[in-house]
């Protein structure tokens, strides 16, 4: 059979799976936008997270939870929430295609930060898609254009933070298991979101319901998918599939919320696609 034959294949179906979540995340954290506020987006999520890993626990062991890492795993969840409510709230301001592209600088980020907490190597290759990378932050944001959003800085915010966060989360991954991390992301960062909601409190309307419960599963299930996709293909595979979720959410922003096409965003994205991919070609290349 073809899928026997070509593990590739599979891993760009997981894909597949991974950019439908990651779209319909987005698309109901904007419907959630216009009745509840982020911190609540963020606390509905957990719960449901809560659950959904709980299930698969229970089928695959709770021994896994045992960490001795936990200062560790409250570093990694501090700055993925934070992560996470600027992607959030940059949903409700601006664009979708502009939210996704600023969120491509986060392997920019990573890299700067790789470098100077792990002392990792800056490689004539990383530099290349650093430079590339903030010129297409730069061509996306346009300071001094009178297109700046208060929004786009907070969605910049949370790319640093999901930078940090991946820096964490690759120590953790010597010691704990996928599913252990998970499962200390979403208990961790529920009172993050319970504690300011409660203050502000607004009780869901009936209709909102279908959202909550996609923006809690698309974002285990866009984490699930990547992670098999990330064992059955190398990263020169996996990656640049992960770039097609830019045009796709352009297309979604133009048919269902009447967004305009920026070509500036769009340009600003290929140089970071194109930073990123000779970035992995040379790592593939090197080991």
């Amino acid at each position: 059979m073809l899928t026997n034959r070509h593990p590739a294949f599979l891993a760009a179906l997981w894909m597949s799976g991974a950019l439908l979540s990651f779209m319909l995340m987005a698309i109901s954290g904007r419907e959630l936008s216009h009745s509840l506020t982020t911190y609540q987006i963020l606390f509905f999520r957990s719960v449901i997270g809560v659950l959904v890993i709980s299930i698969l626990l229970s089928r695959s062991g709770w021994q896994q939870i045992r960490t001795q890492r936990l200062k560790t795993h409250w570093l990694r969840n501090i700055a993925h929430y934070a992560g996470q409510y600027g992607w959030f709230y940059g949903l409700a301001f601006i664009p979708l295609a502009e939210v996704i592209a600023i969120e491509f600088t986060t392997p920019v980020w990573t890299a700067l930060l790789a470098f100077f907490l792990l002392k990792e190597r800056l490689t004539g290759a990383r530099l290349q898609a650093l430079v590339l990378g903030i010129a297409g932050l730069l061509l996306i944001l346009r300071p001094g254009a009178g297109v700046l959003q208060p929004a786009a800085f907070a969605v910049l915010g949370g790319a640093l933070g999901y930078a940090f966060s991946y820096i964490q989360t690759k120590s953790l991954t010597r010691t704990d298991t996928p599913l252990c991390i998970l499962f200390y992301m979403t208990l961790m960062q529920l009172p993050f979101g319970l504690v300011p909601s409660v203050l502000n409190w607004t009780t869901p309307a009936a209709e909102t319901l279908p959202w909550i419960l996609l923006v809690g599963i698309t974002a285990m299930s866009a984490h699930f998918c990547m992670a098999h996709a990330f064992r059955l293909a190398d990263a020169t595979v996996v990656v640049p599939m992960d770039f097609l979720r830019l045009p796709l959410i352009a297309v979604v922003g133009y048919l269902f919320y009447q967004e305009s096409i920026d070509l500036f965003v769009l340009a600003g994205a290929v140089l970071m696609f194109s930073g990123n991919l000779q970035n992995l070609r040379a790592e593939y290349r090197r080991t």
